[in-house]
């Protein structure tokens, strides 16, 4: 995948648009298709100037085909915002240039289909054709991809921060304020999430004033013994924050011995490192309590949309970060604070900051 089409999918998140090479900066991109239902002969100007989103002086040409106000028969959503919608996933990069360049009727009411050419500054830079369509209720939207419904509008992230403002009680570190929330769902068995783990801690430690939250996500139909595990994590965590991060440490470490025979044990000398009292914690675990308290994290985490780990939310921005730069990562936790408003300055003398006012 080249650097254009991943930061695109990157940039959606769960979302992966129906994207498509469609040209270079000769304008060779085709034009959007006719709908399928029927529409009127000539259509209304759109609500918002069509016009390229940025170019720069460092591009030589537009490198986009014309608009063509036929291609815009639907009443909603609007072109602007499209724009901001647009904004909100691709603008971390600002090499990234869009426009809009249809929003039309479908044959299914209500339903709009929206095109847009995606490229990057500078000249012969390919572009992308992203389709996606917009629901009636103005808030979602579905692509050409397998992960279905996800969420649309000006501020596409707002509905899940505040979702994960209110129920992400996980065990936390960092800035007691919830402004600026780094939320991860992951499973105590899986590798990946292991694997993820440095990254997670330097995030911490680059962040000072975001807060840090653990969400139990055990994928239990391939990790038999992630449940368990994130049970005696919870319980954990009812005495210390600290301790459980230790907990969870000692478990990846070990994730090998979490077997039929040995499962147990391991759990066990897990919570033993992290400071906690072993046999409490196996009969904490196996209570309701800790097992409700699973369920519901798991549950947080399908109201989300989360279907894999391990999963990061920036402010309600899900990103699964198995493949991601570090310094990438740190782009998105930077433009996200910036467009809610919330001071993100790294403590580390290689955080990279957007300036929204350049665009």
């Amino acid at each position: 995948m080249d650097r254009l089409k991943m930061t695109l999918k990157l940039a959606m998140g769960l979302m992966v648009l129906a994207m498509a090479s469609v040209g270079n900066a000769q304008g060779t991109a085709s034009v959007p298709q006719a709908p399928a239902a029927k529409t009127p002969a000539a259509a209304p100007a759109p609500a918002a100037p069509l016009k390229l989103y940025s170019l720069g002086s460092e591009t030589q040409a537009d490198p986009f085909p014309p608009v063509n106000p036929k291609y815009f028969t639907a009443d909603s959503p609007s072109v602007a915002t499209v724009d901001s919608y647009l904004k909100a996933m691709l603008g971390f990069d600002p090499s990234r240039i869009w426009r809009v360049e249809a929003i039309q009727k479908t044959s299914a009411p209500g339903v709009s289909k929206v095109t847009a050419m995606v490229s990057e500054r500078g000249p012969n830079a390919k572009v992308l054709r992203a389709i996606f369509f917009v629901l009636p209720d103005g808030k979602h939207l579905i692509a050409g991809d397998a992960n279905g419904v996800s969420s649309f509008g000006a501020e596409p992230f707002a509905a899940n921060r505040a979702l994960l403002q209110a129920k992400a009680n996980g065990p936390a570190e960092g800035s007691a304020s919830k402004d600026l929330m780094l939320v991860e769902f992951a499973d105590l068995q899986c590798p990946h999430c292991k694997d993820a783990q440095p990254t997670i801690d330097k995030l911490v430690k680059d962040y000072p004033k975001a807060r840090f939250v653990f969400q139990n996500f055990p994928l239990v139909d391939v990790h038999p013994y992630a449940f368990q595990a994130a049970a005696y994590g919870v319980c954990i965590a009812k005495k210390s924050a600290d301790e459980f991060f230790k907990f969870a440490q000692a478990v990846y470490d070990t994730q090998g011995a979490l077997l039929p025979d040995t499962a147990e044990q391991t759990l066990k000398n897990a919570a033993t490192k992290a400071g906690a009292d072993p046999t409490a914690i196996a009969f904490c675990a196996a209570g309701d309590t800790a097992k409700d308290e699973v369920n519901a994290s798991i549950a947080l985490a399908n109201e989300l949309g989360v279907d894999q780990t391990p999963m990061l939310s920036i402010n309600g921005r899900l990103i699964g970060i198995s493949s991601i730069p570090y310094e990438t990562l740190k782009q998105l936790i930077q433009f996200q604070a910036e467009l809610d408003g919330v001071p993100a300055a790294a403590a580390s003398p290689t955080g990279t900051g957007v300036d929204l006012k350049s665009h």
